[in-house]
């Protein structure tokens, strides 16, 4: 079974309501949106909590990722998780917030990379023509300041935590061909629309005929609610048989995950999932691939 391999979760979110604003976690909740209604989640969630739901799990690393603080705060919620990682040793990695397109983020990914924990920067773009399902009011990726700022990402020696939908999927690749030397993460799967798995298909093609763009199969919530393990079975598949399984992560994306089921019922479900692969792709996917591609340097045998 998964839970006797090492586990790197290559996803996780933390947050200090008390701390720092988090406006997607503030009040008025409604179920119209994305992910739905994340009232469940509104709540303090310390590395604490995050270890008594990875519980039962071999957990040697995380890796945090951007988890939605207001803009203003992108500094502070770096500062804060460095603080916890210098004091508790997790987490590993720190993937911190930076909108590219804004004229100054050069500054801003100077001050982030600084921290010794960050790897890596994520501005979520997800757009959709539904508005319903957009995360921003229009697709900034096709904007010449967004790959002004993707492109200063080496600069400062950053990987990229790529958050968007299927249907940008072909030109954010023209984009992320031109800067072979900056490692890119596709986030939860690339986040496929039900209806329109052809063109989850064809984007995912584009984006695993990239050497530097890996995947993170986790968020099953977003495409399948509810979801059952025959349901995400063919899903993980082919985002595996596309991407290979040296370049493919489980991770647990929690607490936002916990929307969906449980750590055991997600985890579990990769587990069954991936029962045909041998036991180095097994230990790849679980623990090795996020050690390497985040650079964490851990020991895992």
């Amino acid at each position: 079974m998964a839970r006797d391999l090492p586990f790197v979760d290559a996803h996780v979110h933390l947050w200090d309501l008390d701390r720092i604003a988090y406006p997607w976690l503030t009040p008025p909740f409604s179920d119209d949106g994305p992910n739905g209604s994340v009232e469940p989640i509104a709540r303090t969630y310390l590395l604490d909590d995050y270890l008594a739901d990875a519980a039962g799990w071999d957990v040697r690393g995380i890796v945090h990722v951007d988890a939605g603080a207001a803009p203003e705060a992108a500094l502070a919620e770096t500062e804060w998780l460095q603080a916890t990682a210098d004091a508790r040793g997790l987490p590993n990695a720190i993937i911190a917030f930076a909108p590219l397109d804004d004229p100054q983020v050069d500054a801003l990914l100077a001050a982030h990379a600084r921290h010794p924990a960050v790897r890596g920067i994520r501005h979520i773009v997800n757009w959709h023509p539904d508005p319903r399902r957009s995360y921003t009011p229009r697709d900034v990726t096709q904007d010449e300041a967004w790959a002004q700022g993707f492109a200063l990402l080496a600069k400062h020696g950053l990987s990229f935590d790529l958050q968007a939908y299927p249907g940008q999927f072909a030109g954010l690749a023209r984009l992320i061909a031109r800067h072979p030397e900056v490692q890119v993460i596709l986030n939860h799967a690339g986040m496929a629309v039900p209806g329109e798995w052809e063109a989850w298909r064809a984007g995912m093609r584009a984006l695993a005929a990239l050497p530097n763009v890996a995947v993170k199969i986790s968020g099953m919530g977003f495409t399948h609610r509810p979801w059952e393990r025959a349901d995400i079975q063919p899903y993980v598949l082919q985002t595996i048989d596309q991407f290979g399984t040296d370049r493919v992560m489980f991770a647990s994306d929690f607490p936002t995950d916990k929307l969906f089921g449980s750590f055991a019922a997600h985890l579990d479900a990769y587990d069954s999932c991936t029962a045909g692969f041998t036991d180095a792709e097994r230990g790849a996917m679980f623990a090795g691939n996020a050690n390497r591609l985040y650079r964490l340097g851990l020991q895992l045998s």
